[in-house]
């Protein structure tokens, strides 16, 4: 196999230098993709040994991407990686190529990398039983190790299977236990598991059968824990040749079956025939003829199979890399024409610069005799703009107008309000007053009248709350201070206030709000609303009547109704309830008057906190207003 791999790496690297010299430039890197062909690297080198196939299509799109921007650390750690592929597959040949083409291309300056590929290509030799070379190779890795212990383990882990192989055994042993003390400093457990494979090898050759099985069981345990298949797959077949040495055929078998099926299940050839050589030999220990002859010729298979492939290999090598080329080529064509289209656009740039040079040369002559006459426009313009500016004028005169005109019609609208509304029950009071200093009633009438005015107080004071509230949000703009409020709470809070009023009426309030959910509000803001509609269903229930605030999560929204049992509202006055100009009123059960501002404010404030109003109502059944609020989010 020697000859036909130098060959072909002669042959490669031809044909990589001539895709390299054809480009003609050296193309910009991008940080990011450098960045992404590196993770993608590093990507591979840490699963080849439990999903090869994968790993060797993305170590192909690496290496294609590096070559693209020429990035030599990146094809180099893409050849290596693909050497580790083939080398996990048992391609030793191939993977030696692959190897030796990282070398061309991995930067100097950086020994660790270059410590990494000597010590593949050493453990590619042993596994090509070329001892000598590879003791040769794992020396040169250890000088570019220089102190790094993770790097020193690795060529002391490689150096131990060496000396297994020469049969050197305390040489091996020795090795590995050093290794496995640098390992264990730097705690990668990859190595640390590779290394109980060695020493159970190792006790294995010596003929010491306990304590290579007790290492061989750590190396399977921890296989899992690493997710290293191919480690997993050659303990079960070592397992499986010790318990052969130990006569015990059948676990042997039970072992290298299942080291054969993890073998072919991730491509390993030399796991495939390791298997079937084994359990070749245990049949035939167990004078089981017949399959001793089934595994002897599936073993010469797996042999044939793998001289066969590696030939199939090196032919799909060099047509890959001719593909490679070719593509490579093809971009370095393309790169040539862009930059013959970007010398003939900088020519194009060139003219049109002249010709805008000569263009502005044209205009400025022009420009001079054109002056007088741009002159004469600009001043026709000017005439234009100020006329436009007088009827701008007059149009605004004519709406600050209109505006003034509102702002006197809701003045009057609010002194009347305040006349009619604030002026009766103060009015009341003061002739209660009077009438008590000057001994016409009695305490006991004085506190009567004052039960049955109450409400009337209570109805004057929401009012001028409203008209403040009203009047501050259209001078001041509405304060807006988000808390979590809950509406439950406040319905409590509510429900005592008005409690005098519910008394009077004999009707019942039903807090059935929902506990603990809140909403994200302004807390003065609600309690208006609030206040206002349920003075407005105490106003319009009778006797014996329920008034009823409940809420509902609909979405991320909270949704409040406060429901009465009153009179209701006809369907054509509906549309009224929420504007100031077309304002509707009614009379309520006890007589009880309103001004209409109190709806309108709440509309305004429910829709500033992020909700919305709205009213259903049924004559003689009774009014449901609800509002919608966002729900407090974590």
């Amino acid at each position: 196999m020697t000859r036909p791999v130098g060959l072909l790496l002669l042959l490669l690297m031809h044909g990589t230098s001539y895709a390299q010299k054809a480009s003609g430039t050296e193309p910009q890197k991008s940080p990011a993709l450098i960045k992404t062909i590196d993770s993608l690297n590093q990507l591979i080198e840490n699963t080849y040994v439990g999903a090869p196939h994968e790993a060797r299509a993305m170590a192909e799109h690496a290496l294609l991407l590096s070559e693209k921007v020429k990035y030599d650390e990146g094809t180099g750690c893409a050849f290596l990686n693909l050497g580790h592929v083939y080398w996990s597959q048992s391609y030793y040949p191939i993977s030696l190529f692959y190897f030796n083409s990282a070398l061309i291309y991995l930067p100097q300056n950086k020994p660790l990398i270059l410590a990494h590929c000597y010590s593949s290509i050493g453990r590619a030799y042993t596994d090509l039983q070329n001892y000598g070379k590879a003791l040769k190779n794992l020396e040169i890795a250890a000088r570019f190790a220089g102190h790094d212990s993770k790097m020193l383990a690795e060529v002391y882990n490689e150096r131990s299977f060496v000396y297994a192989k020469l049969k050197q055994f305390d040489k091996g042993i020795a090795n590995a236990k050093l290794a496995m003390q640098l390992s264990r400093t730097v705690n990668d457990q990859p190595a640390i598991c590779i290394l109980y494979s060695r020493l159970a090898n190792a006790y294995r050759l010596k003929g010491q059968y306990q304590q290579a099985i007790a290492y061989s069981d750590t190396a399977l345990h921890m296989s899992y824990l690493v997710n290293n298949k191919r480690l997993r797959a050659i303990s079960f077949i070592e397992r499986a040749t010790i318990y052969n040495l130990l006569n015990q055929y059948d676990k042997a078998i039970e072992l290298a079956q299942k080291g054969a099926a993890l073998s072919d299940s991730i491509g390993v050839m030399d796991g495939i025939s390791s298997a079937y050589k084994t359990m070749t030999y245990s049949f035939e220990q167990k004078h089981d003829m017949v399959q001793s002859l089934a595994y002897q010729k599936k073993y010469t298979q797996a042999l044939d199979s793998l001289n066969a492939t590696n030939k199939r290999k090196n032919t799909e090598l060099i047509q890959s890399y001719f593909e490679l080329n070719s593509r490579l080529n093809a971009i370095a064509a393309v790169e040539q024409k862009a930059k013959e289209y970007s010398a003939k656009i900088h020519l194009q740039k060139v003219i049109i610069i002249t010709l805008i040079i000569t263009l502005l040369i044209v205009i400025l002559a022009l420009s001079v005799t054109y002056y007088h006459y741009k002159q004469k426009r600009i001043l026709s313009n000017r005439m234009r703009k100020q006329h436009k500016a007088l009827l701008i004028q007059k149009d605004l005169i004519e709406e600050q107008s209109a505006n003034l005109a509102g702002v006197n019609s809701l003045k009057d609208k609010l002194l009347a309000v305040i006349g009619h509304d604030l002026r009766t029950p103060l009015a009341n009071l003061h002739s209660i007053l009077r009438l008590y200093h000057t001994g016409v009633l009695t305490e006991a009438e004085v506190q009567s009248l004052m039960k049955e005015i109450e409400p009337v107080v209570q109805g004057a004071e929401l009012t001028l709350s409203n008209l403040l509230e009203w009047a501050g949000s259209q001078i001041k703009g509405i304060n807006h201070e988000l808390s979590a409020i809950d509406i439950y709470r406040i319905g409590l809070e509510l429900g005592g206030i008005f409690s005098y009023l519910f008394q009077q009426k004999n009707i019942r309030f039903d807090n059935l709000a929902l506990p603990g959910t809140c909403v994200q509000a302004d807390e003065r803001h609600i309690k208006v609303v609030l206040s206002n509609l349920i003075s407005n269903a105490i106003k319009f229930t009778g006797d014996n009547g329920v008034v009823t605030l409940q809420s509902a999560v609909d979405s991320n929204m909270l949704v409040i109704s406060i429901a009465d049992t009153g009179n209701g509202i006809p369907a054509e006055k509906l549309d009224k309830l929420f504007s100031l100009n077309t304002k509707y009123s009614a009379t309520g059960t006890s007589g009880e008057t309103g001004n209409g501002i109190g709806l309108f404010l709440c509309k305004e404030l429910i829709e500033f906190n992020g909700g919305r109003l709205w009213v259903n109502s049924e004559v003689n059944k009774g009014t449901t207003f609800s509002f919608s609020l966002p729900l407090v989010t974590d």
